[in-house]
This record gives structure tokens, C-alpha cells and sequence, in this order.
């Protein structure tokens, strides 16, 4: 799937965050973005939209973490397809490995590098995977 085609579903609490991953997304030719704030209002808007191909998860949200979350997404019938991508400051090795053993289809680490985006989002929305932290 090319970018340009992709339904994504940002889940991030940080504003200044969620701009500039969402700039960085339409940079790369997406043309369908929505956002929430928090995971429970993330799984509600999936639960409604007619389509999302991804999800791109905080793993620090308010009230429950990106891996409850996670958890959520991937025992929902209606969601379990869904590639969801961690996007975490917490870049360790042992963080990618901890979001690898959860079940996310991949890791980006924040902040954000502007340069590999786009590649990141589009080698993920074709199948492939990023699981480098920088």
C-alpha cells in the first residue's frame, strides 16, 4: 500500500507531538489522518471508522499505557488486523525489545527523525518493518 492510499490513526497525548507527527505523515503523502488524545478515545474512533490500515501508538498515554492499549486493539475481532507502530522517547534496547514481545508490527522512536519518516512509514504501510530506535 502506498501512503497516498493509507487510512492512519495517530494516538498521541503530547499537542506539539501529534503536529509534527501529523505534518511528517502528510510530508510523506497521506492523505487520511485522524488523531486522539488517549487510548480509549483511539479504539472508540477505529471501533467507528470504516477503515484503518494504521495505527501509530504512544506507549505514554493518560490513564493506560500504548501496551494496554496494544492489548485492546489486538483481542478486538474488528481491529486485530490493524499494524500498530510504537512511537516511544523510551529508546533503549531493551524498550524495542519489550514492544517486539508485546505484538507492535514496529518502533520509532521519538524524537521523531524528519529525514526517515516518511521511508519508516512508507516501508511499514508496505509490509515491511522499522524496529530501529534511531
Amino acid at each position: 500500500m502506498q501512503p497516498e492510499d493509507a487510512y492512519v490513526l495517530v494516538i498521541e497525548d503530547n499537542p506539539d507531538n501529534l503536529l509534527v507527527m501529523t505534518d511528517l505523515l502528510r510530508m510523506t503523502g497521506v492523505k487520511y489522518i485522524n488523531s486522539r488524545a488517549s487510548g480509549r478515545q483511539g479504539i472508540k474512533l477505529a471501533l467507528s471508522l470504516p477503515r484503518v490500515d494504521l495505527i501509530l501508538l504512544d506507549i505514554q498515554l493518560p490513564y493506560e499505557d500504548g501496551y494496554a492499549v496494544l492489548k485492546a486493539i489486538r483481542t478486538a475481532p474488528e481491529l486485530q488486523h490493524i499494524r500498530v507502530v510504537a512511537v516511544t522517547a523510551n529508546v533503549l534496547p531493551q524498550d524495542v525489545a519489550k514492544a517486539r514481545a508485546a505484538g507492535f508490527d514496529g518502533f520509532i522512536g521519538k524524537p521523531l527523525d524528519f529525514d526517515r519518516f516518511p521511508q519508516q512509514i512508507t516501508e511499514i504501510l508496505q509490509g515491511g518493518a522499522v524496529w530501529r530506535a534511531r
